[in-house]
């Protein structure tokens, strides 16, 4: 009787002991709604080989969206929890109190968006008089707005039509544009049939401004599933190291899965800046005399103090409480990938000045 008391007494103490560790385990989604655009990128990597569902624990449902306006309504509808997207339609969002933040930064636009245009069309003033289209809300759109300022071209004699790069593509063979501002696989779909490059938006970087992909979730969701979020951006910066590892390989892999030509796949990689955080610390003082400019206010690199932590996996990751800065066009041979969190434990914004910041703060 003895022993068979001592048994139960054990079956209690173990369920108590293991209650806590079968709820947590419980504690994740049904799924996790992811939302992309369609080009070639180094997450891929992941939705391929599924390393996010597995990281997860729980499966990943891929929602493809058309322009930052889609997604945008999409996190306004509450029917996705992350997405990639560019750093035009994330500013426009959190400027309408969207309730989303940005938590890391895969990729600076350099030559993966580009303005092509016509045959006898070279510059931004060339296309007073002609018909441009691109994405709306996009950071196509971005630059080819702040493009056009610098050049001093007539933005008033410019026909702007504001389509999804699908649309583009049948535009521009219908002959109803004569140039337009998007991404691959778009552009060399335009150069296949005649198109012509005049502008990318890295040249947009000697004026110190940068344009950039982000990824973003919903407040709501990252504070229910921090640690899920914390294993997303891991994996994400394991499929940027597999493809700096391997860039060829890579290609393949996504080209294969995207159905869509290797040498575009190629192109569209390798005109994406991959930021560093030995890169960002050699720009330190150029970032402290922006301080007070944010993204919203002109998309330039960001504030902050650089405290580095040695023991970090990968050279982009900060103690909590940092704040990252955004590199110069001169950063991009860095091998390794910068996050705007610390992938050690997910962390809420913080104030930068009497604004609210777009960067994560202390736990």
């Amino acid at each position: 009787m003895n022993n068979r008391r001592h048994f139960i007494k054990g079956l209690l103490l173990a369920a108590t002991v293991l209650l806590p560790a079968f709820s947590y385990a419980e504690d994740v989604p049904a799924e996790v709604r992811f939302a992309y655009a369609g080009g070639p990128r180094t997450w891929i990597l992941g939705k391929i080989d599924k390393s996010f569902d597995k990281a997860f624990g729980t499966p990943v449902k891929w929602i493809p969206f058309g322009s930052g306006s889609d997604v945008l309504t999409l996190f306004a509808a509450k029917e996705i929890d992350i997405a990639r997207f560019g750093s035009s339609p994330a500013a426009a969002g959190i400027a309408r109190k969207l309730p989303i933040e940005v938590i890391g930064t895969p990729e600076i636009i350099a030559t993966s968006e580009r303005l092509i245009a016509r045959n006898g069309l070279t510059t931004f003033k060339g296309l007073e008089g002609k018909t441009v289209a691109y994405p709306p809300n996009s950071t196509a759109q971005y630059a080819f707005e702040v493009g056009t300022k610098l050049a001093k071209a007539d933005r008033s004699k410019i026909n702007v039509l504001t389509l999804k790069p699908a649309e583009i593509v049948a535009a521009w063979k219908r002959g109803d544009i004569d140039a337009a501002y998007v991404w691959g696989p778009f552009t060399q779909q335009l150069e296949a049939d005649g198109g012509k490059e005049i502008f990318a938006t890295r040249e947009l970087q000697k004026h110190g401004v940068l344009i950039f992909n982000n990824f973003v979730v919903r407040k709501e969701f990252a504070a229910k599933y921090p640690e899920l979020v914390t294993k997303f951006l891991r994996v994400a910066q394991d499929k940027v190291d597999q493809y700096k590892k391997d860039r060829e390989g890579s290609a393949q892999q996504i080209a294969q899965h995207l159905n869509i030509p290797l040498e575009t796949v190629r192109s569209t990689l390798s005109g994406l800046q991959y930021p560093s955080d030995a890169c960002l610390y050699r720009h330190r003082q150029r970032q402290e005399r922006l301080a007070h400019r944010d993204l919203v206010q002109g998309h330039r690199q960001l504030p902050g103090r650089d405290r580095r932590d040695p023991q970090a996996r990968s050279a982009g990751i900060l103690r909590p409480g940092d704040q990252y800065h955004l590199p110069a066009a001169s950063c991009s041979h860095q091998v390794r990938q910068a996050w705007l969190v610390n992938l050690n434990g997910y962390s809420r914004p913080r104030q930068v000045g009497q604004r609210q910041g777009w960067l994560p703060g202390d736990k």
